[in-house]
């Protein structure tokens, strides 16, 4: 132990990040009940019955039956596991992991790639594996009984419940296009919903399908007709599939009634082509812009909508009455036009996406702070208020060396957004111990946050920032208007443009129908105009606060709540509330003053967060802290083909091990004692590595003696 007197340093130029890198000593990642870790005591589940069922409420929020006012924020957990990373878990196993989300904070899970797993090494259709089965339904009502509702595809694995295919995984199979052209596929999904969703739970006594636990079906994940091409699109192969061919043809000549109106309409229809004969083809470009492609857009939205009225007609005729939602992903116009009619709008969105584990795989190494977190605005703006919106998925991906800003990022703007749910995807969002036998779980890799400090750090966090709502929901709103149609232009890739989605950075945003719109300042159609001349008129009515530091053109974005500020040149972000203040910085070379929090230096680039534990929840005036120190993290062995780190060679092997950081921080608080104790990653408590009285004063290292970490608890005397 050492006196902060001694070991805080004058301010100086930005030093780089440490090359030590400390490996981690946990093995068994458990939270004891008590930890400083387990906010169940501050953050506890409901009871799942009748009146707490989840439905949309007041403004489209979601919220309890009971109670329609009062707006729920879910945390979710992403369960997406594979053989590869252990599988579902047996029955003890199933009680200890859902009392640990529990602890986490976290109160919905999403599960995903059920169908696959069920269908795992089975050669029949529809033979589910019947001790996978029996793990699901048990799981399910562990997570019910630790107030923990479930999201849930109803398809995920484009081989469905087909047998006698080892490919569940990946993209083989036609299933989620088939579903809107074929019957028989039809047919096969409705069924799926009977046998897996239909089926009595012996562990609940009620089908999933009509259990109150059930809040959001996703009818089939990211089962847009373009994206779906996008997804088997190979050179030399066309872009679209012809199966697409005598639909689209019928379509066209219920629209266009003729071959010489069509002609009128698109100056590249060749002679042999004709409404009447079925035979006008299909773009064969999807890049290149034609009235060809809007046309097929148009097709397209027409036949997702009525997709998902089928569907949906088959599982309120199932009894299920919780929300519906369909076409998670892709945030262009023709895709939001689908999603127009949805009960629930649900999101994916990457940052730094990776395409898979082998050899050669690729990440960019690029902040989403010097962007502007482009990946959060994108969805931003696909949102349709009004009616719950729910992040299915969203990571800013391992290895990616920024990726501690997540944490602190996604959680900030969602509750400014007011969004319902967040669900940061992975194999889990969390392990109950290193060196589990299974592929995914030997080193950490994308999509598999929970042996990710960093990740975990910027989790618990979210639960923080996001579900406790530290951060608050923006009065601000600025709704995007939508006529129809005609907001399809010929570019198939077409969405709202990046330079208005900046407003997002502000307040609240969503696609709103254009008849719907008030007086209030909204961005129209056609889109001409710009954020500035948007936040002018904001300021002009009052709407904005004059003193707004805005400016777009520094890069400095600061939220109508005051409580968040982007500054994209310099790679900050910083969040100020009551009961958190934190930052994420890609360098520091001026002290960050957050109100009561003051980062004086720190060692290379990081998160730093300041949260108040307990009921009090106050900076101002609490007496216990979680303190974050998160810097990067990487597997033991690990190696890359270049000197940036972009391009994997050897993702390595465990322990995972975190590189060595530091910050000086300072308190406007004083106390006659205070000490800084190291928390495990277990959650444990260890003895203070810092000790003082009066001023609040020290430098937080991750090298401390009982094994680095991303946890500290400051406590005040």
């Amino acid at each position: 132990m050492f006196a902060a007197a001694a070991v805080l340093l004058a301010f100086g130029p930005c030093v780089h990040a440490s090359d030590q890198w400390l490996p981690v000593r946990e093995v068994s990642l458990e939270l004891r009940k008590g930890s400083p870790l387990d906010f169940s005591s501050f953050l506890p589940n409901t009871t799942i019955d009748a009146d707490h069922r989840l439905v949309a409420g007041a403004n489209g929020r979601l919220a309890f039956a009971r109670s329609l006012e009062k707006a729920e924020r879910m945390l979710c957990a992403s369960l997406a596991w594979s053989p590869a990373s252990g599988g579902f878990p047996d029955h003890d196993t199933a009680d200890r992991y859902a009392r640990q989300l529990a602890m986490h904070g976290y109160n919905l899970a999403r599960l995903h790639f059920v169908d696959a797993s069920l269908m795992f090494g089975r050669d029949k259709d529809f033979d589910y594996d019947p001790e996978t089965l029996d793990r699901i339904h048990y799981l399910l009502a562990a997570l019910k009984k630790n107030g923990i509702y479930w999201m849930i595809d109803g398809l995920s694995s484009l081989r469905g419940a087909y047998g006698g295919f080892d490919d569940r995984w990946d993209d083989g199979g036609n299933l989620k296009l088939e579903l809107f052209v074929d019957d028989r596929a039809f047919d096969h999904w409705k069924r799926m919903q009977e046998t897996i969703l239909g089926r009595v739970n012996p562990y609940t006594g009620v089908a999933p399908i009509r259990d109150d636990a059930l809040a959001v079906v996703i009818l089939a994940n990211e089962n847009g007709m373009e994206f779906d091409t996008v997804v088997h699109d190979r050179p030399g192969k066309a872009p679209y599939d012809p199966l697409l061919a005598k639909p689209f043809n019928n379509w066209l000549a219920k629209r266009y009634g003729s071959t010489d109106a069509l002609a009128k309409a698109w100056p590249d229809l060749r002679p042999d082509e004709t409404i009447e004969a079925r035979s006008v083809e299909l773009p064969a470009d999807r890049y290149v812009h034609s009235p060809r492609l809007r046309d097929l857009q148009a097709f397209f939205i027409e036949t997702e909508r009525a997709g998902t009225v089928r569907m949906s007609e088959v599982l309120r005729g199932l009894g299920y009455r919780g929300l519906i939602s369909n076409y998670n992903n892709w945030p262009t116009i023709q895709a939001s036009l689908s999603r127009r009619g949805l009960e629930a709008v649900t999101m994916n969105s990457y940052h730094d996406w990776v395409s898979g584990y082998a050899p050669g795989s690729k990440t960019t190494q690029a902040s989403s702070i010097a962007d502007g977190v482009n990946y959060i605005r994108m969805i931003a703006a696909a949102r349709w208020l009004g009616r719950p919106f729910v992040i299915s998925e969203y990571d800013h991906l391992f290895w990616n060396r920024y990726r501690y800003e997540a944490g602190l990022a996604m959680p900030a703007y969602a509750a400014l957004q007011g969004w319902d749910a967040l669900c940061r995807h992975g194999h889990g969002p969390i392990v109950l111990a290193y060196g589990e036998p299974f592929a995914h779980k030997k080193a950490m890799l994308p999509y598999a946050i929970a042996l990710d400090p960093v990740a975990r750090a910027g989790e618990t966090l979210a639960a923080l920032l996001y579900r406790r709502g530290d951060v608050a929901t923006s009065d601000l709103t600025v709704p995007f208007a939508m006529r129809g149609e005609e907001d399809l232009s010929d570019d198939m890739q077409a969405r709202e443009p990046e330079y208005l989605t900046d407003i997002a950075l502000i307040g609240r945003i969503g696609l709103e129908d254009l008849e719907g719109l008030g007086e209030a300042p909204a961005v129209l159609q056609p889109r001409q105009q710009s954020s500035e001349g948007v936040l002018d008129k904001l300021r002009q009515t009052g709407a904005l606060a004059s003193d707004n530091s805005t400016n777009i053109d520094a890069g400095i974005y600061q939220s109508s709540t005051s409580e968040i500020l982007l500054n994209r040149f310099a790679g900050q972000l910083r969040v100020a509330t009551a009961a958190t203040e934190a930052a994420a910085y890609s360098s520091l070379r001026e002290p960050i003053d957050l109100g009561v929090l003051r980062i004086e230096r720190a060692d290379g680039n990081g998160l730093v967060a300041l949260s108040a534990l307990g009921a009090d929840a106050s900076l101002a005036t609490g007496r216990r802290f979680l303190v974050i120190l998160a810097t990067d993290a990487q597997n033991t062995d690990m190696t890359f083909r270049d000197a940036e780190e972009k391009v994997i060679e050897d993702f390595g092997r465990l322990p995972v091990r975190i590189r060595a950081g530091y910050a000086d921080l300072s308190l406007e608080r004083s106390a006659e004692s205070w000490s800084v104790s190291p928390i495990g990653l277990d959650g444990t408590v260890h003895p203070p590595v810092v000790e003082g009285k009066g001023a609040v004063t020290f430098r937080l290292s991750n090298d401390v003696p009982s094994g680095p970490t991303t946890y500290f608890l400051l406590e005040l005397q």
